[in-house]
């Protein structure tokens, strides 16, 4: 009995040693920002994002003037968009932007802006149930494509330009087709004004979006409504020069592109 209470002790007192060693390690770690940001980095390695986040929180508040907190600012806003906190997301991407506008990779802060609203757009699901999109404010796809456009104009040589360049084509689109909903919107209501305004926002900030033919036709129609001949014969005549057909026969595709160039892929 005496040798198996002395071994009880024994194990219980190796235990304790080990918990004081463990402690002691996570002090000396805390006490060293290289320690710490190793140690989010590797929870974002391992996926495991809310690790990353509390870690990397803690060192901004710790060590808010060291050299690896200034990298966790930026790792950080990865780590939100992975797990999902989309406003903590942006938020931190708008601080990293505004406090570090010269960084040499300021062009990832505003990848990764441009990446969170991109995703919190209606998905799948919606379109499967058949809910119309294009007639809901595209408030994130807007600001998506202001991120990307950023990415594209300031940082052209970005190894994220060439996806901010497709993401952007896409959100044209689906900006476009939104104008478009608009313009109809104010046609069943006669408010053919309006409705002709909106169809050329379509025109002149989504060039070479799908939906540029359908505003043209729109415009033509309010023209020809409220009787402005020399409005409608104009768009007409920049409707023939760029597609097929009169307004309404739709005979073939355009005649030739209207893409920009920063919009090439």
């Amino acid at each position: 009995m005496r040798t198996a209470g002395s071994l009880a002790l024994l194990f219980i007192a190796f235990g304790m040693a080990l918990s004081g060693c463990k402690s002691r390690s996570r002090e000396e770690i805390m006490t060293d920002p290289a320690l710490v940001y190793e140690r989010g980095h590797k929870a974002i390695l391992q996926g495991d994002y809310p690790l990353a986040i509390r870690i990397y929180e803690a060192l901004m508040a710790r060590y808010p003037f060291a050299a690896e907190t200034r990298q966790s600012r930026l790792d950080v806003i990865y780590a939100y968009y992975r797990a999902g906190e989309s406003d903590s997301a942006i938020d931190a991407a708008d601080t990293f932007i505004e406090e570090n506008p010269t960084h040499p990779r300021v062009d990832y802060a505003w990848y990764l802006k441009g990446l969170t609203d991109f995703e919190r757009m209606p998905n799948f699901m919606e379109r499967w149930f058949r809910v119309d999109l294009n007639q809901r404010p595209p408030t994130q796809a807007r600001r998506s494509f202001l991120s990307f456009a950023t990415v594209v104009e300031q940082f052209p040589n970005s190894e994220y330009a060439h996806d901010s360049r497709r993401r952007m084509v896409y959100l044209r689109n689906r900006l476009a087709d939104y104008e478009i909903a608009v313009a109809r919107y104010y046609i069943d209501r006669g408010a053919y004004v309006a409705a002709a305004q909106r169809a050329k926002v379509a025109i002149e900030e989504f060039d070479g979006a799908p939906a540029v033919r359908e505003a043209l036709e729109i415009m033509v129609y309010c023209y020809d409504k409220m009787e402005l001949k020399e409005l409608a014969m104009q768009t007409r005549a920049m409707y023939r020069n760029n597609f097929e057909g009169e307004i309404g026969e739709r005979k073939g595709p355009s005649k030739k592109k209207w893409y920009k160039l920063w919009l090439a892929s």
